[in-house]
């Protein structure tokens, strides 16, 4: 089942059951996902879509971070319920043991020595872990990896 299929079955399902935070957060991916084929750029692929869904995390958890440093707690609960939803279209994530792991790999075999391989090490390891780890965790593996 397609990512598109799948959200109009859970569409349906949210309906249903009168979810309203469930409802939310598949029609704003629906909409995100028809934005993307109306902008010119035709269908997108399974990688689009994961990359689609990963920036609608990303919101959220940006949203959350401002709402509390604002104390609007209400609001910043309500972004965390969306947040789970759409978590749920993701592809399962590693540990941060097996992040480390495949940050090593590619410290390996870039032969980075120190910080300043930074750039090249993260642009690498988030080729290989796409999809799979959050860029902020990478980054601190990264990080982790080329101090020590």
């Amino acid at each position: 089942m397609t990512l598109r299929e799948r959200l109009g079955q859970d569409l349906k399902d949210a309906l249903r059951a009168g979810d309203r935070v469930r409802l939310g957060a598949v029609r704003m991916l629906s909409a995100a996902l028809l934005e993307r084929e109306k902008d010119g750029s035709g269908i997108p692929s399974a990688e689009d879509e994961v990359a689609i869904v990963q920036r609608q995390a990303k919101q959220r958890r940006d949203s959350i971070e401002q709402f509390r440093a604002a104390s609007r707690e209400d609001l910043a609960m309500k972004e965390e319920a969306e947040l789970s939803v759409i978590e749920a279209y993701l592809p399962a994530q590693l540990s941060d043991e097996e992040i480390a792991a495949e940050v090593a790999r590619v410290v390996a075999s870039a032969g980075a020595a120190g910080p300043q391989d930074m750039g090249r090490v993260m642009g690498e390891a988030m080729k290989v872990l796409r999809g799979r780890a959050d860029g902020g965790r990478v980054r601190a593996a990264v990080e982790a990896a080329l101090r020590g």
